[in-house]
């Protein structure tokens, strides 16, 4: 198997993603250690739609795929309760861009 092939594969670790939500405005996020590693941030437009509005990863799992992650498990957020996505971040907007499976939540 070609190195680029593992390196991609091991660049994609699942990690735990946490949420936080007051209904005004909320975030995903990597924490390790008491330390937030990673973090998406999105502010409530309406009761059906948020919007993506930062997202920051540590040097600490650069190459990880955090911010991917990030954005899926907001993917996922959106279609469990039925709302959409306004991606204003650029690199959460990048990935929308890129995959077409996510749509659906916008």
């Amino acid at each position: 198997m070609p190195a680029s092939i593992v390196q991609f594969q091991l660049s994609l670790l699942p990690m735990t993603i946490l949420q936080t939500d007051d209904g005004k405005k909320g975030a995903f996020y990597v924490e390790e250690n008491d330390e937030r590693l990673a973090e998406m941030t999105y502010v409530w437009a309406g009761t059906g739609m948020f919007i993506i509005d930062h997202t920051e990863v540590s040097d600490k799992l650069a190459g990880k795929g955090a911010g991917k992650q990030l954005v899926a498990k907001a993917v996922a957020f959106a279609r469990e309760k039925n709302v959409k996505i306004k991606p204003l971040c650029p690199f959460a907007k990048a990935v929308f861009d890129k995959t077409p499976d996510y749509k659906d939540v916008l």
